[in-house]
């Protein structure tokens, strides 16, 4: 296979706004060659050897010019990776420049693909409740650069037709907005014309103005209006009013950090970023099973058993996987009862085909204890794969029930090697955070090896959420008062809690 440049378009920032193709050809990239408006979520679904290059290419910045862009993407192709993507912000044809490194690509001889992208400009206007076209409004519609080639001589750009368009959307508009303006003035637009700027247009941080010719700069001053920003004028700014529905989100603009481990994070912060919310991904544990041949040994005996015990959805996944490893086939689990300390991992045992006969009322070791009291579960033989580090509460209250237990420690909870310290206290020190979620204890006593205690108190804002009251009380270890202990110990109460405590 010879190698093939994909030009693609990485949508407007949301990142699930970008194709499915796109999404696909990032996870099989050789290299990747990524724009500053690309979503840096998109980094983490490449594979463990990828080549990824920043680019740059923003307004005052730039990392790599065009030109040594071309010549970057031509030099991968040239070195023998097959699959080479160039994520580009928005839609590559769309004042992306796309065009010209298509161009390169096809002077070198180099196969090429476009991968159309959703581009900011109807995309931000429909986040921010304006939609660029109306039936009972404009039926047409104007694309325009907010800055032209400062190499060309004069402008290319028709002020006097673009004067008589009723909806116009400006890219990249704010740096030129006053001489673009004065331009449409100046060809006969009304300064009572509405207009609107936005901001970080699709993120969290969205932030929206709307006016006219007149008092949009004193707007756009007041809000810190900047770069990257797209600007709409039209009288379809004013369905704003009624349309707004991305900034009404219940965490709309929460900065909310997610300590869990980076493969659980995911559900959490997909949830947090559909109610509004930008989710800041600290991974604190690593969950790092055992060594096969030992767990395989241990499971020999499996069958000596009437119960089999589950306290953690990590503890499900690893289990059968060395079952079906030594057993070959799930139903050899035989008549074993199995108890689930929860929901969510009675949900990862049922999603096995595998029912679960017991799930105490209250979701935590404790729960499990008084669910096995209440069933009169004595003198019974109960196997248990779990966390090294977990507590002991219910291996001795089991077996002070007179109940033989057999714990197995399947897998450790670990600081993870590949985080970067520095980067994490840059996440939680250099910016706005409202929210930081524990999820165990492990997340809390990790979080602190990275942020140091003292100093994150100085921020006095920051809501302090706990799975339940375990975690709490190992947060409190640190000086530390929860602000939310939740109630009910699930991934989805939690997002309750903090949606509940948020409307006040």
């Amino acid at each position: 296979m010879k190698s093939i440049v994909y030009i693609v378009g990485a949508g407007p920032g949301d990142p699930g706004l970008i194709t499915v193709k796109g999404k696909e050809l990032i996870s099989e990239a050789d290299a990747i060659v990524y724009d500053y408006l690309a979503n840096n979520s998109f980094l983490g679904l490449t594979k463990k050897n990828c080549k990824i290059i920043n680019a740059g290419k923003r307004l005052g910045f730039k990392t790599l010019s065009q030109n040594q862009i071309n010549k970057t993407l031509v030099k991968l192709a040239k070195s023998g990776l097959k699959k080479i993507v160039r994520l580009k912000g928005g839609d590559p044809f769309l004042f992306g420049r796309g065009g010209e490194e298509a161009e390169e690509l096809k002077r070198n001889k180099i196969r090429f693909e476009i991968v159309p992208g959703v581009t900011s400009a109807t995309a931000v206007p429909a986040y921010a409740g304006i939609p660029v076209t109306h039936r009972a409004l404009t039926s047409t519609l104007a694309i325009v650069t907010g800055h032209e080639d400062p190499e060309k001589n004069g402008s290319s750009i028709d002020w006097g037709g673009l004067s008589k368009m009723k909806s116009i959307v400006f890219l990249m508009g704010t740096k030129n907005l006053r001489k673009n303006l004065s331009n449409l003035i100046s060809n006969g637009m009304s300064k009572k014309t509405n207009i609107a700027a936005i901001h970080w247009g699709t993120y969290p941080a969205q932030k929206t103005v709307v006016g006219d010719f007149e008092d949009i700069f004193d707007k756009i001053k007041v809000n810190q209006i900047k770069s990257p920003s797209i600007i709409i004028i039209g009288e379809i700014c004013k369905l704003r009013t009624r349309l707004n529905w991305f900034e009404k989100k219940p965490l709309f603009g929460k900065n909310i950090v997610v300590t869990r481990s980076r493969k659980n994070a995911s559900a959490l912060s997909k949830e947090i970023m559909n109610l509004g919310g930008n989710a800041i991904e600290i991974p604190t544990i690593e969950i790092k099973p055992k060594p096969s041949g030992y767990v395989q040994t241990n499971l020999k005996s499996i069958s000596d058993y009437e119960w089999l015990v589950f306290t953690s959805v990590n503890s499900v996944e690893i289990f059968f996987d060395e079952f079906v490893k030594q057993y070959k086939d799930i139903r050899k689990i035989g008549n074993l009862k199995i108890a689930a300390i929860g929901s969510e991992t009675k949900k990862a045992i049922n999603r096995l085909k595998l029912n679960v006969n017991l799930v105490p009322e209250q979701f935590s070791a404790e729960g499990l204890i008084a669910a096995f009291k209440k069933n009169k579960v004595k003198k019974s033989r109960i196997f248990i794969p779990r966390a090294a580090m977990a507590r002991d509460t219910l291996i001795k209250e089991l077996r002070f029930m007179g109940n033989t237990v057999k714990e197995l420690k399947i897998y450790d909870t670990v600081l993870p090697s590949k985080e970067n310290k520095k980067e994490i206290q840059n996440s939680v020190y250099n910016q706005r955070v409202d929210y930081i979620t524990f999820t165990s204890s492990s997340t809390v006593d990790n979080f602190f090896k990275y942020v140091s205690p003292v100093k994150i108190k100085r921020q006095k804002n920051i809501a302090y959420v706990c799975i339940g009251p375990i975690t709490a009380k190992t947060l409190r270890k640190y000086k530390i008062r929860p602000t939310l202990i939740c109630n009910k110990y699930t991934i989805d109460n939690l997002i309750k809690e903090i949606v509940k405590f948020n409307k006040k």
